[in-house]
């Protein structure tokens, strides 16, 4: 009996080499090699650079929530205070905040006031949110106190206040300068409410990364909050900083015992799972309209090797006359298809990776080429393009272009394979 080779031997390889590097007119499909090449490198390219951005817009929209606000925010349910009035005032945030930093799990726990007003300066208006807060808790919220850029001094906070870069740009304000505040619930007298105006001395001027935040937000010290919002000896809620926000529900029960039975509770998953469910779904739909494309790049492997198969007709009938058997017919027309599958692949690997890594020089480039407002932050809530190369992306996309080259490749190859060498050499 005569022996076999074994699987993907050396001739197989050579004469799979002459094949794809053959001059069309030397029976080759050069010209179609290169089309199925290039398609399939955009296809990858386009396929990873897309997830890229997408993980890093996911990335940076959760990291500017948990670095800018709280992980959680107890706050009381509607009562009656001593006055008869319903409030939602926590009187007794001392005891409860004191009681939630002991639960396991839990970083830091600040009692705030929080509140709406007019910001005017030099002119200008613009509506603002005023967080009231002590120094120390607030240098625990990462994204203000270490923010991606900032003027002034934190230190400086309790002679001050503290506001995002958006507020400063719009009322054209700066560090030293004095910010006035009008809040309609100011001081009560027999003729009604007067407005409460204050003028407080900007200390700090934070980025924060998102353009919502920077663009109202403004910081106050605890005490004088208190005292400028008629909170005296209370606070609107209390915010929670977890050590793993991604597990913040397992806290909830623990939360919810420290902080009494009238408490309510609110995380970060509640005021935005519903945007990160819709990512994910985007996600989903992009990934099947990209792999399509994948597919439809794949399938010029397909008429690139019907046509080296027809071409090669002559060919095959000697090999197989000389002894070549269908299995090494199969894999030498297998290695045609799957070695453009392959560079092809690599390739869009490669030009996907650089596009993720370098995407900053190149989005400014396309700014730059484009006249300038490409990206607009108060639409997307972020300054710049984001990009987060995640090795799972990675290794879907190839997976899923090798796979459909592979496959592809199979359906051309078998039919040279089972090519009757008669048939082959009949017109000869």
């Amino acid at each position: 009996m005569a022996n076999r080779t074994a699987p993907f031997s050396a001739f197989e390889w050579m004469i799979a080499w002459r094949y794809l590097r053959a001059r069309r007119a030397e029976g080759g499909v050069s010209v179609m090699t290169w089309i199925s090449l290039i398609g399939i490198t955009l296809a990858v390219f386009a396929l990873i650079a897309t997830l890229a951005v997408r993980s890093g817009f996911r990335a940076e929209f959760v990291d500017t929530i948990l670095g800018a606000n709280a992980h959680v925010t107890v706050y009381a349910a509607a009562h009656a205070d001593v006055n008869g009035r319903v409030s939602r005032e926590i009187t007794d945030y001392n005891a409860i905040t004191d009681r939630i930093e002991k639960i396991p799990g839990v970083t830091t726990a600040a009692p705030l006031v929080k509140g709406e007003v007019m910001a005017t300066f030099d002119g200008r208006n613009t509506g603002v949110q005023v967080f009231g807060i002590a120094l120390d808790d607030l240098k625990n919220i990462p994204r203000i106190a270490h923010p991606d850029r900032a003027i002034g001094s934190l230190d400086a906070f309790d002679q001050g206040i503290a506001i995002g870069s958006g507020i400063a740009r719009e009322l054209g304000i700066g560090i030293g300068d004095r910010l006035r505040l009008i809040s309609p619930d100011g001081v009560k007298t027999a003729f009604g409410t007067s407005p409460r105006v204050k003028a407080y001395t900007v200390t700090y001027i934070f980025t924060a990364g998102r353009y919502d935040i920077d663009r109202t937000r403004v910081y106050m010290p605890f005490k004088e909050a208190q005292s400028y919002f008629n909170r005296e000896g209370a606070a609107d809620e209390i915010e929670v900083m977890t050590a793993d926000p991604e597990h913040v529900d397992a806290l909830k029960p623990a939360l919810l015992r420290a902080a009494g039975p009238h408490a309510m509770l609110w995380t970060w998953r509640d005021s935005a799972g519903s945007f990160l469910r819709a990512l994910t779904v985007e996600d989903n739909v992009m990934f099947v309209i990209l792999s399509i494309l994948v597919l439809i790049a794949s399938m010029n492997i397909i008429s690139g090797l019907i046509m080296l198969v027809k071409n090669k007709g002559r060919d095959i009938g000697i090999l197989r006359t000389m002894g070549l058997t269908e299995g090494s017919v199969l894999r030498v027309f297998f290695i045609c298809g799957a070695s453009t599958g392959t560079i092809g692949t690599a390739m869009g690997v490669l030009l996907g990776c650089l596009f993720a890594i370098y995407i900053d020089p190149i989005f400014s480039f396309v700014n730059y080429w484009a006249g300038g407002g490409v990206w607009d932050p108060s639409i997307r809530g972020i300054y710049s393009l984001p990009a987060k190369l995640e090795l799972w992306d990675v290794l879907k996309s190839v997976s899923l272009s090798l796979g459909l080259s592979f496959v592809i490749t199979l359906i051309p190859a078998r039919r040279a394979a089972r090519m009757n060498p008669v048939e082959a050499l009949r017109y000869e």
